[in-house]
């Protein structure tokens, strides 16, 4: 094992017994915004198109959005025209004790006709198309000073070499993807094309060091000349800015517990061809989509009986520790799923969701302040999306 990984594992297990340690109460829900490239760093450029620009440009107008609810605090990891190491990034997050991270980009490709939006979440993936993104994403780091060093065991053009330090980190897995699904959805309102079904998974460096639900946005092509100018323009920039807002608010509604904020209406854009939304929702059909007919087929039997319950993950810790309310702050009651090299911890269960974010309320009040929600219907984990649908 190198000595990036040996670090890499003793660092994440440290972040998350952290957790479950008693430290002051965020009283508002806390995201990383992270706009790509930066300085030197120009990102993809097309035309005068400037892929960092224009990263930045949204980003501080979903900071904007987000700082007027009066109830979520912001973190950038740039507000202006400079390079921050890609480890940073993510350290920046941690260090803040972020709920959310949220990286976002602007994709290219030789091919100038591509286009549309995806949203990433980290894990495998066997297509091409997505390690080429990761490859592009993560040659940053050759840019830093002593990268080699700094990045002991990992290689920019093999994301593969993060396989076994992605294993660690799947507990935030679900979450990520609630969040992607909501971004790409919001997209989607405003007419947007989501490339291939949207949401993805891949090997990022950026997400990899992030210990918290996170994702890396790819807004859209600037190497296609419609989309490229779209991305170009204030009002591209303000209506990505406004979808973005929206998921991370609808998010923040339905994991953090601490009342309803308002989610703005979107609208399609008129500069977008209507069939690209067609399109999209063809897509999703035959990736598995159920349709209408197929829902009233099904007979009302087990599934209306079925066992869905939400429970409150509250820390993970390679220590095993009784299950008792003294060593939890006085929560009770306490529960836990092993792991290979650690335990999950959760507190309460419901089968209300309304009473789930009351749980998960208290469990913020008492120190946890990275405690989020998850559901299990017959026994077997499903993500909170899921379970909302049910």
């Amino acid at each position: 094992m190198s000595i990036y990984t040996k670090k890499t594992l003793f660092n994440f297990f440290l972040l998350l017994t952290l957790s479950m340690s008693t430290h002051a109460q965020n009283s508002k829900f806390k995201v990383t915004l992270d706009a790509g490239h930066g300085a030197h760093d120009y990102g993809a450029v097309y035309n005068g198109r400037i892929e960092k620009n224009i990263a930045l440009a949204v980003v501080l107008k979903v900071g904007k959005i987000l700082e007027q609810t009066k109830k979520i605090d912001i973190v950038y990891t740039r507000e202006s025209d400079v390079f921050i190491d890609l480890i940073e990034r993510a350290d920046i997050a941690n260090r803040a004790k972020a709920d959310i991270f949220v990286s976002i980009h602007c994709n290219a490709n030789k091919n100038t006709a591509a286009d549309g939006t995806e949203t990433y979440v980290m894990g495998l993936s066997k297509l091409a198309s997505n390690l080429e993104v990761a490859k592009k994403e993560n040659s940053v780091i050759t840019l830093e000073k002593d990268y080699k060093q700094k990045y002991d065991g990992f290689d920019p053009n093999s994301p593969e070499s993060l396989v076994g330090l992605t294993l660690i980190q799947e507990e935030f897995l679900d979450n990520s993807i609630i969040l992607a699904s909501k971004i790409e959805e919001q997209f989607g309102k405003l007419g947007k094309k989501l490339r291939q079904g949207g949401v993805k998974q891949e090997r990022f460096m950026v997400l990899h060091k992030a210990y918290m639900p996170r994702v890396l946005v790819e807004m859209g092509f600037i190497s296609n000349p419609v989309e490229g100018e779209i991305l170009n323009s204030e009002e591209g920039q303000n209506e990505l800015a406004d979808a973005i807002a929206n998921a991370i608010i609808s998010y923040r509604n339905e994991n953090f517990g601490d009342g309803l904020l308002e989610i703005k209406e979107l609208k399609p854009s008129k500069r977008v061809v209507a069939k690209s939304v067609k399109d999209t929702l063809v897509q999703d059909k035959t990736k598995g989509t159920i349709q209408n007919n197929e829902i009233q087929k099904v007979a009302p039997t087990k599934d209306i009986q079925m066992s869905l319950i939400y429970k409150v993950q509250i820390g993970v810790s390679p220590k095993k520790v009784a299950l008792e309310a003294k060593n939890f702050k006085g929560l009770e009651p306490i529960t836990k799923n092993d792991l290979k090299n650690s335990y999950i911890y959760m507190f309460g269960e419901t089968s209300d969701y309304e009473t789930a974010k009351s749980l998960l309320k208290e469990a913020k009040s008492k120190g946890y302040n990275s405690a989020f929600l998850i559901a299990f219907k017959n026994g077997t984990k499903i993500s909170i999306q899921e379970a909302l649908k049910l």
